[in-house]
């Protein structure tokens, strides 16, 4: 591979990849070399159950460790935003998520909300703007933002949507993968398209598996190491420079048996410091 920009960008994981529980997490992540964490907010790091005395503990491990927590992940999960009769609810465990991201030391949550329709006209897109603007609005107040995670829609149709809210608290996390794997969407071009809302970043890979139904074409996708799939890693760098991104490049390893993850963040790591050379 010809390296060929310079990136001064931190280098974050996620502690759930490891599968060993939060606080061994955040130890592990400095053991493999990382600069910073993004926390899952689920099961331990749950706002209901991750108390205010054991959340200052938590971040005095973090700082004792020298690292940062890049973000926090507040995807809520199930179906997401995709139900209305559940807004209400998910919308104020992510305000609690929020709050509980500014304690631990990140301005930024970040979350998948489902798929956005189509049909800009249907009542579930119309909902899905009311959801986004009053986190948005929340996020906001507390100069923070909510990164929606690319994926399940192209970018152009994402930022048409982010576009119709115009609300200071909505953002991107911008994953390359979920972007071409999911929707064969070019991520080096949605980093242009997407820019004005970039404030985190994922670092994965994969790769999409043509299959063929009733004569057309279709397509599975799979995760792989970072630097054995389709992402063109050195186009996508050097998109997110171009446009002046200085945060977090969190790499983000789902897939395979968890003695492997381990591996496989470590090369990632050792992959993404070549750029910083």
């Amino acid at each position: 591979m010809e390296i060929r920009l310079t990136m001064k960008n931190k280098i974050g994981v996620i502690e759930d990849n490891f599968k060993i529980g939060a606080w061994e997490g955040v130890k592990k992540a400095k053991e493999v070399g990382a600069e910073g964490i993004q926390l899952f907010a689920r099961r331990e790091l749950d706002p209901e159950v991750l108390g205010t005395a054991d959340r200052k503990e938590l971040k005095q491990l973090i700082d004792s460790l020298g690292l940062e927590v890049a973000s926090l992940c507040g995807d809520t999960g199930g179906p997401r935003f995709m139900e209305i009769a559940t807004h209400r609810e998910r919308i104020d465990k992510t305000k609690r998520i929020l709050d509980m991201a500014a304690e631990l030391g990140t301005p930024i949550v970040t979350a998948h909300i489902g798929t956005i329709p189509d049909d800009t006209s249907s009542e579930l897109y119309e909902a899905l703007q009311n959801v986004c603007a009053e986190i948005g609005r929340h996020a906001a107040s507390m100069k923070a933002f909510y990164a929606i995670e690319t994926g399940p829609e192209t970018a152009v149709h994402l930022k048409t949507f982010l576009d119709s809210i115009n609300a200071p608290g909505l953002a991107v996390n911008f994953d390359p993968a979920n972007l071409w794997m999911v929707k064969g969407d070019d991520p080096v071009q949605g980093v242009f398209v997407l820019q004005k809302y970039i404030v985190h970043t994922h670092v994965k890979d994969g790769v999409r598996i043509p299959r063929t139904v009733n004569g057309e074409t279709e397509y599975d996708h799979a995760e792989t190491p970072i630097g054995e799939g389709e992402v063109r890693f050195d186009d996508y760098f050097a998109a997110l420079r171009q446009i002046g991104y200085t945060g977090y490049l969190t790499i983000e390893r789902e897939k395979g048996e968890v003695p492997e993850r381990e591996l496989n963040i470590r090369n990632a790591i050792a992959f993404i410091k070549r750029y910083r050379a």
